[in-house]
């Protein structure tokens, strides 16, 4: 059963409609289990994984396993793309493409299951990409051990490149990340008498503007760095002042070392925060993500390919702050990640995120032909 471009888009509008939380994709996996047992083909093995699932394609002479990996939540963000296939679930939206994702791994997996390749290829499709992170228990199941690729490949889609780009480097392409919690803990009161009370909305007013030096004055000038502090909540009233605050932040570096730094230099401000504002503070880095390091060899090859293809535009491009859990594949298994061009005015992770659909049969026909090349 091959899917033609009409399916396609069938499909990733109705995945589209239905974002979930990380571990909590029990619709999406609903769908990609109904929509895979519709392939024909002997040759395929499905196995579940939490609100994931493993999907073996066997080749009819193997000698090599490749995997290939698709993302499957969504994010905590309200849409605004005026679609008409809008999400149904408030508060949440496919902001990072992972319909797309989903979408185009079903395209190919559809094709090698109607056409049996001589390899073997595996389809992951993975749950809580964007938290607590999917990827690294997924690699340590027993499902994977026993399946175990010798290569991995993905792709993430990129608003800013125009449908029929291809755009990757060699080694480093996306950064280390590490999500960042803190909460400071005062004495709240009335607005009216601040000097019986410890404010905690001006303690992390103070944290956060001390954070704009550690890049700065920390890191080296060579080296890249960066720490967002992306929302703060605190208090409850306009003439209460506030007991406890939140901030919320992420970090991103292209180098462990610098990471290290980077948490060194945090834990060692809000140590002063605490004794400067009399307060109680807490740190938690939540999920981790390791860099996207693309294999040499494998990298070559596959833009190699992309070169000598007529529809295809090849970017060798710059590395990137971004953070992506598949970093942790390509720590266990060489392979690579690529970006895969569609065209939005919006970017990732904003509400009117709204790529062109036609990079998606673009996608499954070059993956179908490449991963019949290296599998031939």
């Amino acid at each position: 059963m091959t899917l033609d471009p009409t399916r396609l888009i069938s499909i990733r509008r109705d995945l589209h409609q239905i974002p979930e939380g990380g571990f909590e994709e029990f619709k999406t996996q609903f769908y990609l289990k109904k929509t895979i047992a519709s392939f024909a083909g002997t040759h395929l093995e499905m196995k579940e994984w939490r609100t994931g699932l493993f999907v073996l394609v066997k080749g009819f002479s193997p000698e090599k396993t490749y995997g290939y990996r698709a993302d499957i939540d969504g994010l905590p963000i309200k849409e605004e793309t005026g679609y008409e296939f809008s999400s149904r679930h408030e508060g949440f939206m496919h902001a990072c493409g992972h319909d797309f994702h989903m979408t185009i791994a079903l395209g190919v997996l559809a094709h090698f299951a109607a056409k049996q390749p001589k390899e073997s290829i595996l389809f992951i499709f993975q749950p809580a990409e964007e938290g607590p992170g999917g990827a690294q228990p997924m690699l340590e199941s027993d499902i994977f051990k026993e399946w175990k690729p010798d290569e991995m490949l993905a792709l993430h889609i990129a608003p800013e490149y125009p449908v029929g780009t291809v755009a990757t480097r060699p080694g480093l392409l996306f950064a280390n990340t590490s999500e960042l919690f803190i909460d400071l803990k005062g004495r709240g009161g009335h607005a009216a008498l601040p000097h019986l009370a410890n404010d905690m909305v001006v303690a992390c007013s103070h944290l956060v503007t001390q954070f704009q030096s550690i890049v700065a004055r920390n890191v080296a000038p060579l080296d890249s760095a960066v720490v967002t502090a992306g929302k703060i909540t605190g208090g409850t009233k306009q003439n209460i002042i506030a007991e406890h605050a939140r901030l919320e932040g992420t970090i991103r570096t292209l180098s462990l070392e610098s990471m290290a730094t980077v948490k060194k230099r945090i834990e060692a401000l809000t140590a002063g925060i605490e004794t400067g504002f009399d307060c109680t503070a807490s740190i938690d880095y939540g999920a981790n993500y390791c860099q996207v390091f693309n294999d040499h060899k494998i990298a070559d090859r596959f833009m190699s390919f992309a070169a000598k293809r007529a529809d295809t535009t090849l970017i060798e491009c710059e590395k990137a702050m971004t953070g992506e859990d598949f970093g942790y594949f390509l720590e266990a298994v060489p392979g690579l990640m690529f970006w895969l061009g569609v065209d939005s005015k919006s970017g990732l992770h904003t509400p009117g995120l709204h790529p062109d659909e036609r990079a998606i049969p673009f996608a499954v026909e070059y993956l179908i032909d490449y991963l019949s090349t290296v599998s031939s």
